[in-house]
């Protein structure tokens, strides 16, 4: 059985500049790290949120090099970390698209998994509207990652409205969700969601989020997470920049699952 280790999400309120975004992603790891953190997870577009959608086109990086993912590597080897990069803006086929992917790191600075965002989000009502799709392109495969310290599924963001994806990766002992979720759509469900997908899965999660009103105009809606395999909400920052912690614990995860064996009794696969 794998060890107890402590595990930290690091909420943001990223702008315009991306060094300036590294900048402060580098500043809140080190209080993650000073904290027992052997796990740090940054949000989705933690290292840009542009004025326009075309901004994250014109920073993309080739798979395996470029300024973001150099420092992500440096970050999660001077922390000591397994981090998983929020999102780093990959090229792609499309010229005016890039793949929103999630990068892992281990604490040796190498790049072990990295996960392209599947489901794109759209939303318009409210005096808002979102097409994810005008400049992303989707990725097509599932992604979970072994590690010393747990078996991680992957997802980002939209991709929590889709229980599906994950059962197409279980079990495993730790989920993890980078975000940006809007204040609408938030306040209405990005709680219940995150708690549902512990719950089904009987496992860890950790939900990474944008927090607050950003340079760009617009407003997300925060509740950094870590939940426990029967739901209970460990630890949570309701907005603005900063860092939580809380235990990851397998023995807790094998009681759950040998109380309630609720993934043993899955009858349509």
């Amino acid at each position: 059985m794998k060890q107890k280790f402590i595990a930290a999400a690091v909420q943001m309120v990223s702008g315009l500049d991306v060094e300036a975004n590294l900048a402060k992603a580098d500043q809140l790891l080190g209080e993650a790290a000073a904290r027992g953190a052997r796990l740090a997870v940054l949000p989705e577009y933690f290292c840009l949120m542009g004025s326009k959608d075309t901004d994250k086109v014109a920073v993309r990086e080739t798979f395996g090099d470029g300024p973001i993912q150099r420092a992500l590597s440096d970050m999660a080897r001077r922390h000591g970390l397994w981090l998983l990069g929020g999102t780093v803006p990959l090229r792609s086929e499309d010229e005016d698209k890039v793949y929103n992917a999630s990068l892992l790191y281990s604490p040796q600075g190498e790049a072990m998994a990295r996960y392209d965002k599947i489901h794109l989000f759209g939303f318009t009502g409210q005096g808002e509207s979102y097409c994810e799709s005008n400049t992303i392109r989707p990725g097509e495969a599932p992604v979970k990652v072994e590690t010393p310290l747990a078996d991680i599924a992957l997802g980002i963001c939209y991709d929590l409205r889709f229980p599906e994806l994950f059962r197409l990766l279980e079990p495993f002992d730790l989920l993890i969700l980078p975000a940006a979720f809007t204040a609408t759509t938030g306040q209405a469900h990005w709680e219940p969601l995150l708690r549902a997908r512990a719950i089904e899965n009987q496992c860890y999660l950790i939900a990474s989020a944008q927090g607050g009103r950003h340079d760009n105009g617009r407003q997300t809606h925060g509740h950094s997470m870590i939940i426990d395999p029967w739901g209970r909400i460990l630890a949570e920052l309701p907005g603005g920049e900063g860092v939580i912690a809380a235990e990851i614990d397998p023995e807790l995860t094998h009681s759950v699952r040998d109380r309630l064996p609720a993934l043993a009794h899955r009858v349509i696969r």
